[in-house]
């Protein structure tokens, strides 16, 4: 049940209705059960998964806080490694069996199993490991309400593909009592459109290019073609999942509860640091706090501070999906992200005129971008392709680019000069003052008619990092 469907947004109405119709006391059930509910509409078989990643990690917190000295330090070793088994035996068990056969020239099937790759194991398996550990550090304590630990767990807004949310921001809010106020019920909807837009008008239309370049049905004329097909998916990559982050942020609101930010317009970033402060950043502040600390981080000497970078991107990469491709991915952000930071140690950090800063804009965002070309590609072969043809010549542009592209990237360009402080968007969505609610009114309406105007409706591109 994707977000920009008709489906979930009946399914959301219902969900919304009942947590505001029915007693206080029956909410986090009832959005449990919805939650559940919500999985089970892919694969009702995996709700028992669900259900005992729940359970486990529930049982494993509560030994984790009421125990000391070994037995606490073993049952944290017990609650990662059952939690990273899971995850890799569901998401990896078919890439390491065909790696290594592949390396022997033996025959797989002997070994072969038939795995559905669970929706969303990547997401709510960090979200346990992460409870676990906080609690074992102290950061919170151990939850003894199951429903409320469960929500923490299944909230259908962000349990297929994010924000990955921390215990120590969630649990808080399980106490409020009362809905949203009047400037939050507004700032969400205004979210959900943003998103809803972000999604099936840009994301989408950005999808036909990209997909028709990568997937070979527009052939291959040269750099122009190459350029072209990478630039639209870099630019349908942060659509559809900022778009999704945008959409589960404002259901979460409607339902009563913040979501922290997944997206700060990573695009304009000066350098590949800041790049990934500002992308996914759940994940990527995941990374930082609960693998690239633990292993040291930058405290034993520039050597290991590099490795660190290494290991910690390669299986980030590597946490997005069983292939090689994005085990390159993530190390080719790990050398960049190492690279940065020696040019710092040799430069400093003297601020940069306005030139200087644009130059750095563009230099980062086309080495994100020719990462994107790893992250699409299908296997090695089609990325050497894409990356050969990209710097192969042949400059003229295919007449198969829709025009919708170019108006696309220019209306891009429009807003990010319009509102580069996101002073209109916070404008928008504040409900105060005499014209307050005349003012949302009008931009939702003004934005439903941008949706019904110049959304796909003719295709149905799934969200990218429901995958992972």
């Amino acid at each position: 049940m994707l977000f920009n469907s008709f489906q979930f947004w009946i399914f959301f109405a219902a969900v919304m209705a009942a947590v505001y119709c029915l007693p206080v006391r029956w909410k986090h059930a009832v959005l449990v059960v919805a939650s559940f509910g919500f999985y089970g509409l892919w694969n009702p078989s995996l709700m028992l998964l669900l259900g005992a990643c729940v359970v486990f990690n529930f049982g494993t917190g509560l030994a984790i806080g009421n125990w000391r000295g070994w037995r606490q330090r073993a049952m944290l070793a017990v609650a990662v490694g059952a939690n990273l088994g899971v995850l890799g035996f569901f998401k990896y068990y078919g890439f390491v069996l065909g790696t290594v056969t592949n390396l022997l020239h033996l025959h797989a099937d002997a070994w072969a199993l038939s795995i559905v790759l669970p929706v969303a194991i990547s997401f709510y398996t960090f979200e346990a490991i992460s409870y676990n550990v906080d609690v074992f550090r102290g950061a919170v304590r151990a939850r003894s309400d199951p429903m409320g630990f469960a929500l923490f767990i299944s909230f259908f807004p962000h349990l297929v593909a994010g924000p990955i949310i921390r215990p120590a921001h969630f649990f808080p809010q399980l106490e409020r009592k009362r809905g949203p106020s009047a400037e939050a019920f507004a700032w969400g909807m205004v979210q959900i459109v943003k998103g809803l837009i972000k999604k099936t008008v840009f994301a989408d239309n950005f999808a036909v290019v990209a997909n028709a370049y990568f997937d070979g049905s527009i052939g291959h004329s040269g750099a122009a073609a190459a350029w072209i097909g990478t630039l639209a998916f870099s630019m349908q990559i942060y659509f559809d999942f900022a778009g999704y982050t945008d959409i589960a942020r404002g259901c979460a609101r409607l339902l009563g509860y913040e979501f922290p930010p997944n997206f700060e317009r990573p695009y304009l970033a000066r350098d590949i640091a800041e790049f990934w402060r500002r992308w996914h950043i759940s994940l990527s502040t995941w990374l930082r706090d609960y693998l690239y600390i633990p292993l040291g981080g930058n405290r034993h000497g520039a050597l290991r501070t590099y490795v660190n970078l290494l290991i910690t991107m390669g299986l980030g990469g590597i946490w997005h999906g069983a292939s090689w491709n994005f085990a390159v991915w993530g190390l080719y952000h790990g050398v960049l992200l190492a690279l940065h930071r020696l040019w710092r140690q040799w430069r400093g950090d003297a601020e940069a005129g306005w030139f200087g800063q644009a130059a750095s804009v563009c230099v980062t965002f086309t080495l994100v971008s020719l990462g994107w070309v790893m992250f699409r590609a299908p296997d090695f072969a089609t990325t050497w392709r894409v990356l050969g043809e990209l710097f192969g010549g042949g400059w003229t542009v295919t007449a198969s680019t829709p025009a919708e592209f170019w108006a696309l990237l220019a209306a891009t360009g429009l807003w990010l000069l319009a509102d580069r402080g996101r002073r209109l968007q916070h404008w928008l969505s504040d409900t105060g003052g005499t014209f307050g609610v005349v003012k949302v009114s009008s931009a939702l309406a003004l934005a439903f008619l941008v949706l019904e105007l110049f959304s796909r409706t003719d295709i149905t591109v799934p969200f990218i990092y429901f995958q992972f």
